[in-house]
């Protein structure tokens, strides 16, 4: 592929809008690319394409995800920047691997597979299906971490649904209302995570709580308030012990676990992670690590697997999420090349 095909690929991908849970007409037309480029490639039963070169038994798997939060960015180009939403997170790092691998040849003996998993911002569900398949020698996570740094861990992340009831009373009571149990929740809350992080002063090793919703009723019999509740977890912090630090304020409410994944920190000195390292030299770069504060397939992917794991990817990650996401093509050029040599270093070994 020229550059001009591989930036056509990102922004065929950035052009077919896929929030989760809508990911089928991307995925249906990165398998057609991927099958243009001489990959094997089909969509899998949980929805995501895959895409395979080389037959071997020692398989290193490029895992990125096609779904992406909602609200729809018109894809466009003004010189060196690409528009659209995903362009950071993740398409740009998707289409980066399908070009990279489309670069090197696969020898005897090896396989590298493309998989971009379904429902990474929701339940993960791509990643997943993905774990039940035989564990590959080596995985990279196909998310942002700009061209010239490789990402070792991720925060965990947990949410929380918190239910105060009281029984209904007249106003002029002085009794609390359900409302004003869940504000008190929520302070306490806010002041423990503060206790907690005193002393902290790397955000990854710190616990960060939103507040996503809140919501209250009332039949005449009762009031109601929930709270929806976001925890990121450092490290030190498993899912239970964040529940037990939570349970603490409940106020004779009921804290919930909804859902949650402990963080993960993959370790540095592994043969993927110097290879790595070495194809951003190689492109001129000054390589550096970075720890994030945010959730990747990663957090599932590593514990299971245990083998060598990083995330590595074009763009900003200041720009997921955002209504001005985007991508300089530049950087996004400069990370197939690392790809591609990384690729070509660890398969010769």
């Amino acid at each position: 592929m020229d550059l001009e095909a591989e930036t056509a690929l990102l922004a065929g991908l950035l052009e077919r809008y896929s929030p989760t849970g809508q990911e089928g007409k991307a995925a249906a037309f990165l398998v057609e690319q991927m099958q243009r480029l001489g990959f094997q490639a089909q969509v899998d039963e949980a929805g995501s394409p895959t895409g395979s070169l080389g037959t071997g038994p020692r398989e290193i798997l490029l895992l990125g995800h096609i779904d992406t939060v909602p609200g729809f960015i018109p894809v466009t180009r003004e010189g060196d920047i690409l528009r659209g939403r995903g362009a950071v997170d993740a398409k740009g790092p998707l289409a980066g691997f399908v070009c990279a691998a489309a670069r090197v040849r696969v020898p005897l003996g090896w396989r590298l597979t493309v998989a971009g998993a379904v429902g990474e911002e929701g339940d993960s569900r791509g990643a997943r299906h993905l774990l039940k398949r035989t564990p590959p020698v080596m995985v990279i996570i196909g998310e942002p971490s700009g061209w010239d740094r490789v990402t070792l861990g991720y925060k965990g992340s947990a949410w929380f649904r918190y239910t105060a009831w009281r029984a209904e009373a007249h106003s002029a009571s002085g009794q609390e209302t359900a409302c004003e149990t869940g504000v008190a929740c929520w302070n306490d809350l806010k002041s423990a995570a503060e206790a907690y992080n005193a002393g902290r002063t790397r955000a990854f090793d710190q616990l960060a709580l939103t507040l996503r919703k809140f919501n209250s009723q009332q039949d005449g019999f009762g009031q109601t308030a929930e709270l929806e509740i976001g925890v990121r977890v450092p490290e030190e912090l498993a899912v239970a012990e964040v529940q037990a630090l939570l349970d603490r304020s409940a106020r004779g409410g009921q804290m919930e676990l909804v859902d949650g994944v402990p963080a993960y920190r993959a370790e540095k000195n592994t043969p993927l992670v110097r290879a790595l390292l070495a194809a951003i030299r190689a492109s001129g770069g000054q390589p550096g690590f970075t720890l994030k504060t945010g959730t990747s397939d990663m957090n599932l992917a590593g514990p299971a697997w245990n083998c060598p794991i990083a995330a590595y990817g074009p763009g900003d990650s200041r720009l997921d999420h955002t209504p001005d996401e985007r991508i300089a093509l530049s950087e996004y050029q400069a990370g197939v090349r690392v790809l591609a040599g990384a690729l070509e270093r660890l398969m010769r070994e």
